[in-house]
């Protein structure tokens, strides 16, 4: 496998829990507009971050796109932490797993935001 190819897997991990978010929100706050409103919100970031990712994994030499893509990893890191925070556990499947998926994606974005040795 390669590293590109990881890295789109990546952003379609992220993806796909973006749909599980959606989904669950739906079923939770199906009865409560507001909170389900602000919960399709979260889950319309996260496709809009999966899609960034998996554009700038396709576009070598977008360094600007890399740029923006590292910059919504590391908010969205901070999202999961600071839901596993309020929930009381940072180790939760839930934040841990947008942690882990998206720590490898801001991996990814900034090895394409640095420019390359000669």
């Amino acid at each position: 496998m390669t590293l590109r190819t990881l890295d789109r897997a990546f952003g379609i991990l992220l993806a796909l829990g973006g749909l599980g978010h959606a989904l669950g929100s739906w079923r939770v706050y199906r009865a409560e507009p507001m909170s389900l409103l602000w919960a399709l919100s979260a889950s319309l970031a996260v496709f809009l971050l999966a899609a960034i990712n998996i554009l700038r994994a396709s576009r070598h030499g977008d360094r600007a796109l890399a740029w923006i893509s590292f910059a919504g990893c590391l908010a969205w890191i901070g999202f999961a932490l600071w839901f596993g925070f309020l929930i009381g556990n940072l180790l939760d499947f839930r934040p841990l797993v947008n942690c882990i998926v998206t720590a490898a994606l801001t991996g990814f974005s900034l090895r394409s935001a640095l420019p390359r040795a000669a």
